[in-house]
Parts: C-alpha cells; sequence; structure tokens
C-alpha cells in the first residue's frame, strides 16, 4: 500500500513540472512529493465529507444519487487544485512585497559602492536594512557564507526571485562581475530604469483610477440613492407595502457593492514605492 501511495504521489507531481520552482519562490518548507501528499492528505476525507453531505441533501430533495461520484470527482478536484492556486497567491503576495522596497534596496546597496565598500560587503549592509528586499538579499549573502561563489548566488536568487525588478537588478549586478567591470554604473542605470517603470505605473494608476471612481460613483452612490427613492415611491402609486426585510436586502446588496469597489482599488493600486 505504501509503495502504491508513493507511486501515485510521484505521477500526480509529474503532471506539475513547476511544481518545485513554485514552491521555492513562495518560501514553502515542503519538496514537490510532500507537497501533493499532503495535499491528497486533506482534499481526499474533505470531498468525501462534502460528498456524503450532498448525500443526504439529493436524498431529500429526490435528486438521483448516480450524481454522487460525479460530484466527489468534481469537488476533489477542486480542493486539490485549490492548494497550486494558493501558491501562486504566495507568489504574488512575495512579489508585491519586493516589488515595493526593491528600489530602496537598490539604492541602499548603490550608496554602500560609492562609499568604496567592496560588493560582498555592500551585500551584507543590505541585509541590515529594512524591508522583505534586504531579506531577500540576505539569502543571497547565506548562499555565500556556505561556500557558494557570488556569481553562483547571484544566479540563484534571480532564477528563483518572484520579483522582476529585483531580477534585473541581480542580473546587471552578476554581469559586470562576469565582465569586470564596475557594479555601480549599470546598477544606477537599472535604477533609475526602475524609477521611471514606477513612474509610468502611477501615472496609469492615476488614469484607471479617474474611471473606477466614475463607476463607483454611479454604482454605489447615486444608482442606489435614485433607486430606493423610485422604489418607494412607485410603491405607494401601486400599494404595495415596504417593510424592514426590503430595506435590509437593499443594504445587504449595497454593502457587497461596497466591499467589491474596495477590492477593485486594492487590486490595481500599483506596489511602488519611490
Amino acid at each position: 500500500m505504501e509503495k502504491f501511495t508513493t507511486k501515485l504521489v510521484q505521477r500526480i507531481t509529474s503532471f506539475y513540472p513547476n511544481l518545485k520552482r513554485d514552491i521555492r519562490i513562495a518560501h514553502l518548507p515542503d519538496t514537490p512529493t510532500g507537497f501533493v501528499y499532503n495535499n491528497l492528505k486533506f482534499s481526499l476525507p474533505f470531498s468525501l465529507g462534502l460528498t456524503v453531505l450532498f448525500f443526504f441533501i439529493a436524498d431529500k430533495a429526490g435528486i438521483s444519487l448516480i450524481v454522487l461520484p460525479f460530484v466527489f470527482v468534481i469537488v476533489f478536484f477542486l480542493v486539490f487544485n485549490f492548494a497550486f492556486f494558493k501558491i501562486k497567491g504566495l507568489i504574488a503576495t512575495r512579489q508585491k512585497e519586493i516589488d515595493r522596497e526593491v528600489l530602496f534596496a537598490g539604492q541602499y546597496l548603490l550608496i554602500k559602492l560609492y562609499s568604496g565598500k567592496p560588493l560582498l560587503n555592500a551585500l551584507i549592509d543590505t541585509t541590515k536594512s529594512y524591508g522583505v528586499a534586504s531579506k531577500y538579499i540576505k539569502e543571497i549573502v547565506e548562499d555565500i557564507d556556505t561556500g557558494s561563489p557570488i556569481e553562483v548566488a547571484l544566479q540563484s536568487a534571480m532564477n528563483y526571485s518572484p520579483s522582476a525588478k529585483l531580477r534585473k537588478i541581480l542580473f546587471h549586478i552578476n554581469n559586470s562581475l562576469k565582465l569586470g567591470i564596475d557594479v555601480t554604473r549599470p546598477l544606477s542605470s537599472v535604477l533609475q530604469e526602475i524609477t521611471k517603470e514606477q513612474e509610468i505605473e502611477i501615472k496609469r494608476y492615476g488614469k484607471k483610477l479617474n474611471t473606477i471612481v466614475l463607476f463607483y460613483m454611479l454604482g454605489a452612490i447615486v444608482i442606489p440613492s435614485i433607486g430606493m427613492t423610485l422604489f418607494i415611491i412607485m410603491s405607494s402609486f401601486i400599494n404595495f407595502s415596504i417593510t424592514s426585510t426590503h430595506f435590509v436586502v437593499a443594504l445587504f446588496f449595497i454593502i457587497v457593492i461596497e466591499f467589491l469597489f474596495i477590492s477593485v482599488f486594492r487590486t490595481i493600486r500599483p506596489t511602488v514605492n519611490l
């Protein structure tokens, strides 16, 4: 049974070739096979429980029980794959955190290099600064301390960085080391490029914000206000009795709309910190 489980887990893992890389980028402690195994341990009983619950509902509603296997398969598929979407969510969250502070970390590193410190010492000093980006650079320093050449440590960090901006900085540093040229000039150029990109993101955000605010004014303020007024007036003409339930339902939909717009505002907000 144990051999069958091991082969099954390995077979399922083979369908996700990028899982190992995603796990490392998301900074999860699991191996690919361990992640799939733990996911199976959770998904199977959870899906079985929901299927049993559906059995009682179907029995009361007179639904044919032949659909139960299909329900189990669909629920298991959704629950099992939800964990993989969770990894993508962790990567996206980590990317936003690094992008928000990567410019500060890069400028701090550049100042240390301008002061005459060697690259390794400048990286060590950067790890003592504030933010998630400095913690990521600390991992590079730890790889170097364990014996990895600085070029290999930088290349590894580039491969497993969730942030394209940080990868760009590390690429120019690593490329300068390989060519044997001064790091400060390429680093300064890439930081200026990232600054311009963030300024463009802010301008795009301003344009999007104007449009969404207009929709917010219409969908969350004007239409509900006018709609409730018209509803009260029309109900008086047709002798429709308005109860507190109608107002509670209307309030519920307004709250849903408000939370929808709040989530939209948070989603489009650029992760910049100039």
